[in-house]
């Protein structure tokens, strides 16, 4: 009758967990947002994104650069380390799947109160013929004891899914790095051969100067001119010789950068400076808006992170459903070492099975499956978020590449004309026929639009980097 009660307990009480289960719902959704068909006016299906780096950057010196990075930078060297934290969940999580066994050597001593039942049965128990038990009994084990954890609500499995998936977004999250080291040692590249170009402008317009301000002075000697006139020369010059010192100082940093990219202390950086004016891509193949989400090492990372999600929401609804574990031990066990391995006397085992159901921590259970839920969503609307940051960035640097190329060609007129102009204006001023202070315009405003010009290619080389970059090329 006992046994009908309990049985009839055990059936309605899994009745009633398996119908509270029913009630946690994993499928999820959120609203989706379509790709556009293309960018801008692209209709391409080629896209940059697919050319190996060392193709794409034809430099000799920045590809060296670039392989010392990829060889030594430590942020990816830590990328790299989290990839083998990832492979050991897996381990550990196909390991959580199968039975575990562990050998037991084992002693110790035990004694019973008299007024026990074991103490009493003891008492007048022989445990060998003519022996009683011994008061204070020895206990000698050696065997296997093993468990296993049988999982037939796949909440293992799950987990299992779940450290694969986190295993595959720890390698995009790495090749995301790459790309992203790639770049930032081109950028910084480029921005040292922009400052090279810049020194010499400054340094040649130093020279200039100093050979107008000898000529003011002897102008003045000669009374055409006054002091006025060589102070305000005086000060340009020394405007431009402080101008040299920001950029040897720029330089420094700039180099510093490239060094702690490559994971090395400071040290000069090789390079030729004349690159910076090389031929650059005439056109930009970005293909379709849609190969982002397979190009794109961030959008890959964020997608398997959407699964490893799914899979932990999984496994956490399993959580409130019954456990099921076998345990089984088998070995020798005897009061004395020399009975301890007397077949069959002293072979000692066990099985059991339990099935075990979550009861007073239901509450614990329901907070784990809304922190996983909550956790799919995130992750859903971060992959969201990180395409829509993708697209951005393409759209912003082809707009960008359009733009700088319209302004180079300005810029480069503007350079051409004021250059002209401080000619003009000095053969005018040794006619007196143009003030000095039209001689100083007109090598400031020369000196600011040949600076500016470097700075309109600098950019151009960058955004050439950083398309490459968004349309996810740099980590093949």
């Amino acid at each position: 009758m006992k046994n009908k009660i309990y049985c009839g307990l055990g059936v309605s009480f899994l009745t009633i967990t398996l119908s509270a289960c029913t009630t946690l719902s994993t499928e999820l959704s959120i609203p989706d947002k379509a790709l556009p068909a293309r960018f801008q006016d692209q209709k391409d299906s080629a896209s940059i994104a697919n050319i190996n780096w060392r193709q794409y950057f034809t430099d000799s010196l920045l590809l060296k650069l670039i392989d010392a990075a990829i060889a030594n930078n430590i942020d990816l060297q830590t990328a790299l380390q989290r990839i083998e934290v990832s492979r050991s969940s897996v381990k550990l999580a196909n390991g959580a799947l199968l039975p575990k066994v562990d050998l037991n050597v084992g002693a110790g001593i035990r004694k019973f109160g008299l007024y026990t039942m074991d103490g009493a049965g003891n008492a007048s128990t022989e445990i060998t013929p003519g022996q009683i038990v011994p008061e204070h009994l020895p206990d000698y084990y050696v065997g296997l004891q093993a468990s296993w954890e049988v999982d037939i609500w796949g909440k293992l499995r799950n987990q299992r899914k779940s450290a694969v998936a986190q295993y595959l977004s720890s390698i995009e999250g790495a090749n995301f790095v790459i790309s992203n080291l790639i770049a930032d040692v081109a950028i910084s590249y480029y921005k040292l051969l922009a400052l090279d170009n810049e020194l010499d402008i400054i340094r040649q317009t130093v020279l200039k100067q100093q050979e107008a301000l000898a000529v003011i002075k002897i102008q003045k000697e000669a009374g055409r001119t006054n002091e006025l006139a060589v102070q305000q020369f005086n000060a340009q010059l020394l405007n431009t010789q402080v101008l040299e010192k920001q950029t040897l100082q720029q330089i420094a940093e700039t180099e510093n950068t490239i060094n702690f990219l490559l994971g090395r202390y400071p040290q000069p950086i090789q390079r030729s400076k004349d690159v910076l004016f090389a031929e650059m891509p005439r056109a930009i193949s970005t293909g379709i808006p849609s190969q982002l989400l397979a190009n794109r090492p961030d959008v890959r990372e964020a997608e398997f992170q959407i699964q490893a999600s799914k899979f932990d929401l999984k496994a956490a609804k399993a959580a409130f459903f019954p456990n099921f574990n076998i345990t089984a031990s088998f070995g020798f066990q005897a009061f004395n070492p020399e009975f301890l391995f007397m077949s069959p006397a002293s072979i000692a085992y066990s099985v059991m099975g339990t099935i075990v159901a979550p009861l007073i921590n239901r509450n614990a259970l329901e907070a784990q499956f809304n922190t996983a839920k909550a956790n799919q969503l995130t992750a859903m609307y971060n992959y969201q978020k990180t395409i829509l940051n993708g697209y951005v960035e393409v759209a912003n640097e082809l707009s960008k590449i359009q733009n700088l190329q319209q302004i180079n060609s300005l810029k480069t007129q503007q350079s051409d004309i004021l250059k002209q102009s401080v000619e003009t204006s000095n053969e005018l001023f040794k006619y007196a026929r143009a003030s000095y202070l039209e001689v100083l315009l007109a090598q400031q405003s020369a000196l600011q639009t040949h600076l500016e010009l470097i700075d309109v290619i600098k950019q151009q080389r960058i955004s050439t980097v950083n398309i490459y970059k968004a349309l996810g090329g740099g980590w093949r």
